[in-house]
């Protein structure tokens, strides 16, 4: 489509994103299929259904046409709602657009210090886990977290993740020069360790490194415990975060790095794993689109978030079904972006494997999604339209909360108290892998 090409001049012309835009919300005007999804799509009916209005798009003030696209918070969810998808003629691509047209708007007018800031996951990870124990301090002392509202514009309610001194990644160099070639029987003795049947390459993700290194330890050991042999590739942030303030090229440039590092690994008979829902969903839907090399395909037919990947284990008779320790009473929060990716729970099928577990899925957006949630002026409509969610699982009262998603289980945290974690986590607790 080639308004949705960044190689179109057309891609960047705001009078071209502005036809487009009022094209897609009079289709989506008629609708209406999207409406309970969204903070985006109550205020466009909204506006549209207003006496100014009276159904005629073209009498939507710019104001109302940018209020829309700055509520998107790029769930995902209206792609898989909408009937209207290519290859259907009307050809709508609403979270594609809401992209766009951010992109468009960043060209013309700069990328906001915000975004710029909350874009660069990699440097803000780095500098705060180079820092933590210190780091974390700061981000608890209200004085600071005024300022930090004030100057980068995080709400200073919003709870933050903790920094970690040893990252992910340094705890996986140790491990791998520690590998040995044993391992432990369900029993608990040394037995002759198995060959590694199937190889992965791990994209940790930006959480994972810096905020959530034992969701990386329990990826890692579960992966081993299954005859896979691990690898850790070079890589950067995925590129979702300088996505959501339309800094297409800061973006581009990471999504660069990452193909090449990981198109190597897929040719050295890799499949590409990822424990974050965000991230697996960049590396195989937006990388063929914002990269467009036959490498970036490759990552993306390639790719398999965590759970898919142990599906795909448990559906060939090849999962590891020797646990030690019960599972219990599970809720299991599906984040947005696995639904998105058409996946199913894989997460909850494979924990349901557990003797004696019990799952309850909960389908209810977090509506943090990268970094929306987290700016002062998103922050209390993102826990109002995460109440369902938090009603969900205070009400389940299981002893177990699990998401897949870093963000939701903060989210989660905030609205209720309870801690959630990442199923892989439950997982590994299940096989008797200890920290």
């Amino acid at each position: 489509m080639a308004s949705l090409d960044l190689r179109k001049a057309e891609f960047w012309d705001l009078g071209a994103v502005d036809r487009e835009l009022r094209r897609v919300y009079d289709i989506c005007g008629g609708c209406r299929r999207c409406l309970p999804l969204c903070p985006s799509f109550k205020v466009l009916l909204d506006r549209i259904d207003g006496d100014a209005v009276d159904g005629d798009v073209d009498k939507l003030p710019a104001s109302d046409v940018k209020e829309v696209v700055d509520l998107c918070y790029q769930c995902k969810l209206c792609f898989n709602h909408c009937p209207y998808t290519p290859p259907h003629r009307w050809e709508v691509d609403f979270p594609r657009l809401m992209l766009r047209a951010r992109a468009a708007g960043a060209r013309r007018n700069g990328v906001s210090l915000q975004d710029r800031l909350l874009g660069n996951a990699d440097l803000v990870g780095r500098l705060g886990s180079l820092g933590a124990p210190l780091s974390n301090w700061m981000n608890e002392r209200s004085v600071h977290r005024a300022f930090m509202q004030a100057v980068v514009g995080i709400h200073k309610r919003r709870n933050m993740p903790k920094f970690h001194r040893q990252t992910f990644s340094a705890w996986f160099r140790r491990h791998a020069r520690g590998m040995t070639p044993r391992r432990a029987s369900a029993a608990g003795a040394a037995t002759a360790r198995e060959p590694a049947a199937r190889k992965v390459a791990l994209f940790v993700t930006c959480s994972v490194e810096y905020y959530a290194p034992s969701t990386g330890r329990a990826a890692v050991r579960v992966l081993e415990r299954n005859r896979v042999d691990v690898s850790l590739p070079a890589q950067r942030c995925c590129g979702m975060p300088y996505l959501d303030g339309g800094a297409v090229d800061e973006a581009k440039a990471l999504i660069r790095q990452n193909v090449t590092s990981l198109a190597a690994a897929v040719r050295e008979g890799c499949e590409i794993v990822v424990p974050g829902p965000t991230c697996s969903y960049m590396l195989k839907r937006e990388y063929p689109w914002l990269d467009g090399s036959d490498d970036a395909k490759l990552v993306a037919a390639n790719t398999r978030d965590i759970f898919e990947y142990l599906g795909q284990l448990q559906a060939a008779g090849a999962l590891d079904t020797s646990f030690t320790r019960p599972v219990g009473h599970v809720t299991y929060h599906v984040p947005c972006h696995l639904r998105a990716q058409n996946l199913g729970h894989k997460s909850a099928d494979v924990l349901r494997t557990v003797p004696g577990a019990a799952v309850d899925v909960v389908e209810k957006c977090s509506a943090v999604d990268g970094t929306w949630g987290f700016k002062k002026e998103y922050y209390e409509l993102s826990l109002k339209v995460a109440e369902p969610l938090f009603d969900a699982v205070v009400a389940a009262d299981a002893p177990t909360v699990t998401t897949d998603c870093p963000l939701a289980a903060l989210q989660i945290e905030q609205g209720t108290g309870r801690k959630a974690k990442h199923p892989i986590e439950v997982l590994a607790a299940a096989y008797g892998l200890e920290e």
